[in-house]
């Protein structure tokens, strides 16, 4: 999903909406068709049950009415003999009369499928229907002649219905006088129960489809409130980015005038006063050389010497902006000119160490890294009152990491979670870290302060092919 996602072109709020919504469609839709399934099933199992028990029941019907047909000339069958055509016509007469609601009848054939009753179709009667079959190929009369034969039973087949001559669906239930040679039965027709059955499974298919839709719409208003809510935190959150982009805009811009004033200062306060010292030097040298005076030349050493002293203003005030060290040589020597500047400068015991490691920072890295270090160094000159600090760089294989350590007095640390540690300097170091992808802890305590910025190794460039000994001073 994540690759699916980042093809797609979208927008952040876009893909977190997807992400949110997807799953969940997903989801409603295998409970849906699990549920459309299971409900088709159960309705499916109730409806055979359904039409199992309607067709036993005309089952049990048919075998009452032959039941009482029988009866009704059972005494007649039992005197007569096997040729009694006086008796087979009487028990026939019986049988025609026997007719019930409006298509049942009982009929009767002979073993060799000659018709001999039939009350309700009459065309049939005194006509051979051996070897007759219905309209999907299924045997009639050689079946029921067989059934009968063999004892009795029930057979199922295509018959037209007397009142519409239609072929339908009829269940027939026929016994045999096995003296006459006779195939005595009676059938109804189930059309109706198919008609019921197709309605129920009609009604179930109607149930599902109410189910989807109800599945449909609560997932539809699911899906509006997820929407809904995305948008008012998109909309909070977007407000509270452009929140903290103002502060991030305003406190670049504090930056810079700070910046620019220190370089003011620097000039001010450094370079322009031995500049000013230069020129009276070289103007008092001049009136000397006019008048022939000796000491002209002494003048001139000491305009040389604040010269001198001004280009090492300038070269510092330089390396501060933008340490040509770090370009040409690497972050490692440039942190090292950078601490022993420092120690110089300000008396504190300063430790450098790093493993020269073969892969390179790239030029965003090193900056990055350099002005964290310079950064926490101000601080420590500034608050910290230590008296020892030790700065550590190692390359290893999640990236390269930056440790730096004084013994100084630290600063409070947050009480609240989410309370801002330290001030601007410490933020700065943090947003650094952070457009690095990198990680920034701070530690501190009445025993000193340990600062830690780590740099993921996607910052970290593959070593050269040649020149080794270059690409591990430049690490």
């Amino acid at each position: 999903m994540g690759a699916f996602l980042k093809n797609l072109r979208l927008s952040y709020g876009q893909k977190l909406f997807l992400l949110a919504t997807l799953p969940l469609i997903l989801a409603v839709a295998a409970i849906s068709i699990l549920v459309a399934n299971q409900s088709r099933q159960m309705a499916e199992r109730e409806i055979k049950e359904l039409e199992v028990q309607l067709i036993e029941a005309k089952k049990d019907e048919l075998k009452n009415y032959l039941a009482l047909a029988r009866n009704a000339f059972i005494n007649i069958y039992g005197r007569a003999g096997p040729d009694d055509e006086e008796a087979q016509l009487l028990v026939s007469q019986i049988l025609a009369s026997m007719v019930y609601g409006n298509e049942g009848y009982f009929f009767v054939y002979d073993y060799e499928g000659n018709n001999l009753v039939s009350p309700r179709q009459t065309f049939l009667i005194n006509r051979n229907w051996s070897g007759m079959n219905d309209r999907e190929g299924v045997p009639i009369t050689d079946e029921l002649i067989r059934i009968a034969r063999s004892g009795g039973g029930y057979h199922t087949y295509d018959w037209p219905k007397p009142s519409t001559n239609q072929p339908a669906r009829m269940i027939a239930y026929v016994n045999g006088l096995q003296d006459w040679q006779w195939v005595i039965g009676t059938g109804v027709f189930i059309d109706d129960i198919l008609v019921s059955v197709a309605a129920a499974r009609a009604q179930v298919e109607a149930r599902v489809q109410r189910t989807f839709l109800y599945i449909g719409a609560i997932t539809l208003a699911a899906v509006l409130l997820v929407f809904v809510t995305g948008l008012i935190i998109n909309i909070r959150e977007r407000r509270l980015a452009d929140a903290k982009l103002k502060k991030l805009t305003q406190r670049v811009f504090d930056a810079q005038e700070e910046e620019r004033g220190r370089v003011a200062r620097e000039l001010h306060d450094g370079i322009s006063q031995i500049l000013v010292g230069v020129r009276y030097a070289l103007d008092s040298a001049r009136r000397r050389v006019k008048v022939g005076d000796n000491r002209a030349e002494d003048t001139l050493e000491r305009g040389m010497d604040h010269l001198n002293t001004a280009i090492h203003e300038v070269r510092r005030i330089s390396r501060d902006l933008r340490p040509g060290v770090l370009d040409d040589l690497g972050l490692g020597p440039a942190l090292r000119a950078l601490t022993e500047e420092f120690s110089e400068r300000t008396g504190i015991e300063t430790e450098f160490q790093t493993v020269v490691f073969r892969n390179r920072l790239n030029p965003d890295a090193k900056f990055s890294l350099y002005r964290i270090a310079q950064e926490a160094l101000t601080n420590i000159e500034r608050h910290a009152a230590a008296t020892k600090i030790s700065i550590d760089l190692r390359g290893h294989k999640r990236g390269a990491t930056m440790r730096i350590s004084d013994n100084g007095k630290g600063f409070p640390q947050p009480r609240k979670r989410g309370e801002s540690v330290g001030g601007l300097g410490l933020r700065n170091m943090q947003e650094r870290v952070e457009q690095l992808n990198g990680t920034l802890r701070v530690f501190s305590s009445k025993s000193g302060t340990v600062v830690v910025a780590e740099v993921p190794l996607s910052h970290i460039l593959p070593p050269e092919q040649d020149g080794d000994t270059k690409m591990e001073a430049k690490a």
